[in-house]
């Protein structure tokens, strides 16, 4: 009968210290590259998504429209997703992060949108008779009070962009979903939890700090709710 092996990795445990301990280069730059796709993806939506929140505002005839092509983006599989934009940008980390800059618009341009509807009339004929002009009220008036509705698309664009990226394993740019996938084929436990909890963690405290910007960004819902 042959002894049960002392070492973690060579047992293939779930958790396994020696894994973190002798991997911990490899873990850091999965979680760097994780960060990097997801934050670039975020911020290129949001600054898409921002100006066509507000044409749909201005131009009712334009919110169908926008509205329309970013629900379709959106239900396009991941898979087919990164096929169809394959040709523009190739195995390549642009692709990735076009992928997941299609899939936020429509989380952040619903919100963004929703939180301009939802600003009073009166609010916005008091600013035009103070002589507020259409920048002045949307940058001073509209886009302040539609902030709590804004930062909530956000925060779920946030959250669904950490877990889209580990989609890009296929192509070879997934952060930690490069780990998952390679730890799935060789039905490496340890490496397969650990990146998967990373991604968890990622997506929590990604979530915690958007929830605290908010409330920075926002003191009168405080206020309100007090």
């Amino acid at each position: 009968m042959t002894a049960t092996p002392d070492d973690c990795l060579a047992r293939n445990d779930w958790i396994c210290g020696a894994y973190l301990s002798s991997r911990g280069q490899i873990l850091l730059d999965a979680v760097l590259q994780h960060l990097r796709l997801t934050g670039l993806a975020v911020l290129i939506g949001l600054a898409l998504a921002l100006p066509l929140a507000v044409v749909a505002r201005r131009w009712r005839w334009a919110s169908g429209p926008v509205l329309a092509v970013t629900t379709i983006l959106y239900t396009i599989p991941s898979l087919a997703m990164f096929s169809l934009l394959l040709p523009l940008y190739g195995l390549s980390a642009s692709l990735v992060v076009a992928g997941l800059v299609l899939y936020s618009l429509t989380l952040l341009v619903r919100n963004i949108l929703a939180g301009l509807r939802a600003v009073p009339e009166e609010t916005r004929q008091a600013a035009r008779g103070l002589g507020y002009g259409p920048v002045r009220l949307l940058l001073t008036v509209e886009l302040p009070l539609a902030l709590p509705a804004a930062m909530a698309g956000l925060r779920i664009a946030t959250v669904s962009a950490v877990s889209l990226v580990t989609v890009g394993a296929i192509v070879g740019f997934g952060g930690l979903g490069n780990l998952i996938y390679a730890g799935m084929n060789t039905y490496f436990k340890a490496q397969v939890l650990t990146a998967s909890v990373l991604c968890v963690v990622i997506a929590v405290v990604a979530d915690l700090l958007l929830l605290g910007v908010q409330r920075l960004l926002t003191p009168w819902t405080r206020a309100s709710r007090g």
